[in-house]
């Protein structure tokens, strides 16, 4: 089991990718074991001078102004948990609520929450034994916190809610009387601060990342054998073209195209053709490509910020005093899902457009919808149907959610930011996404076994190539396509040709 260390440091979203799909151990610091200490005891000392504290000795929301006699503290909290727990829906997925639990502890890590060091040991116990709560996905407008995942989370840590382990559900009760774990007990402030945060919006977003980076090296590679197989031009990738602009993303992709067909017999059989303009989804796409590259980018930065920033509310701050703000407000998260959502959108849309290159025939290269033997056979023509309709599809998903709130809360809460939407979204086009590059390399291998299998391709794509030999069945003719496009779907899913191309230096 990998061990994840929480410390004073800066974290990147990549801190956090193996979570994504492992268990893990937690350790601590104790320099943020002590701020965590110290965190509550300014909060305890607040208290007893009788200050009002939103949501430790008052209600929530519009409930604000009724005042909560101190004996009745403890029960607020536990009160918050329980009415909080109201998402719906499918369960959520389990990396998501791993990273979500452990941005959770970072969070407190910093000593401005005011929690009893209790619940911070409780997350890690959670963790170190592989007790992942059962979180609804539906029920958050990524404003006030993450409010009914996080409750979610909270329920269990308390012994209210279900949770997963050993691949089985459990009531959370059950299973802590199994691994000796006793239900936390709610101090001042556990509650509020439980549920309170973009921690689940933001482990949304670094999963979407991880996604990104996958897809966007993907389509370099399967654009690279649509550039050779459709017998386009490989020229217009020189690197002393794209030096001329100063767009980093293109750079990168210009230079995986060039090295992936680099001592290709396939491009030298044409160098005298002739042809310099292609269609822009060939010709551009270091452009296009490469914005979509720029764009992850910076979305990732705001990510990263959002990752090592304090996200809760009320503070408890150095000073001493009580820091009131919207600390929980996910906009900035919103906002970089919903610019990754146009880029990746624009990828699946760029190689629909070249699939739809091949299925006329390439400009008479090819024979129409790659058929062997055209009108008695189809070829690949709902192949490409079904990439447009996925491409369709994505262009719905990609309207932006942050734009789209809605006041809740009698009002007190009246611009909300709908990260968690604008992730889910997101993550259903990244799905897409990665099925409409499968259908094109799907085609790609299939031209090259039609018109191009006497020739070497190039480096980097005869190892696709290869890869899809024993997926792809071009020789039958019609057949059913399904297998093989989820096959692929598989493969380009799991990073594992990526990694051999990397590997081998054929991509950035």
């Amino acid at each position: 089991m990998e061990t994840f260390r929480i410390l004073d440091k800066i974290y990147s979203y990549q801190d956090f990718t193996p979570l994504l799909s492992s268990p893990i151990r937690i350790t601590i610091n104790k320099d943020s074991k002590k701020k965590i200490k110290e965190s509550y005891n300014r909060l305890i000392k607040i208290l007893s001078t009788g200050q009002t504290v939103y949501g430790v000795n008052t209600g929530f929301g519009q409930l604000s102004q009724i005042k909560i006699d101190n004996s009745d503290q403890k029960k607020l909290q536990l009160n918050l948990i329980r009415s909080h727990s109201a998402g719906v829906g499918d369960n959520l997925n389990v990396g998501i609520i791993r990273v979500a639990m452990v941005l959770k502890l970072l969070n407190y890590s910093k000593g401005y929450s005011g929690v009893h060091p209790d619940t911070v040991s409780q997350l890690a116990k959670f963790l170190n034994n592989d007790l992942i709560p059962i979180v609804p996905e539906k029920g958050s407008v990524g404003a006030s916190g993450d409010l009914a995942p996080l409750a979610h989370i909270a329920s269990a840590l308390i012994g209210e809610g279900k949770v997963l382990h050993n691949k089985k559900i459990f009531r959370s009760n059950t299973v802590l009387k199994k691994v000796n774990i006793k239900p936390l007990v709610l101090h001042q402030k556990d509650g509020i601060s439980l549920v309170n945060g973009t921690q689940i919006s933001t482990a949304i977003a670094i999963k979407t990342l991880y996604n990104s980076n996958t897809i966007l090296d993907s389509a370099d590679a399967v654009g690279a054998l649509s550039i050779e197989t459709s017998l386009s031009s490989r020229k217009t990738f020189n690197s002393s073209i794209h030096k001329l602009k100063k767009h980093k993303g293109q750079i990168i992709s210009a230079k995986n195209i060039w090295k992936m067909t680099k001592d290709s017999n396939i491009v030298s059989s044409h160098k005298d053709c002739g042809v310099v303009q292609d269609p822009y989804s060939f010709r551009c796409i270091p452009h296009i490509h490469g914005a979509c590259r720029d764009t992850v980018e910076q979305a990732s930065k705001a990510i990263n910020n959002e990752i090592n920033s304090v996200s809760d509310n009320p503070l408890v701050l150095d000073n001493g005093e009580i820091g009131f703000s919207g600390h929980f407000h996910a906009e900035h998260i919103a906002l970089a899902l919903d610019s990754i959502s146009m880029a990746m959108a624009e990828i699946g849309a760029i190689s629909e457009r070249r699939i739809h290159y091949f299925m006329k025939g390439a400009e008479g290269r090819l024979p129409l919808f790659l058929a062997n033997n055209p009108g008695i056979e189809s070829g690949y023509m709902i192949a490409h149907v079904t990439a447009s309709a996925l491409s369709s599809e994505n262009k719905t998903l990609a309207h932006p959610a942050s734009i789209d709130s809605m006041p809740t809360s009698g009002g007190q809460e009246d611009l909300v930011s709908m990260a968690p939407w604008a992730g889910y979204k997101l993550l259903r086009i990244q799905e897409n996404v990665t099925k409409i590059l499968s259908i094109e390399m799907l085609i790609g291998c299939a031209a090259y076994k039609l018109r191009h299998s006497d020739l070497l391709p190039g480096i980097g794509t005869r190892d696709m190539i290869s890869r899809a030999k024993d997926i792809i069945d071009a020789s039958k003719g019609d057949r059913e396509l399904t297998s093989e496009i989820n096959q692929l779907d598989s493969l380009i899913r799991s990073g594992d040709i990526i990694k051999n191309l990397k590997k081998k230096k054929y991509l950035e």
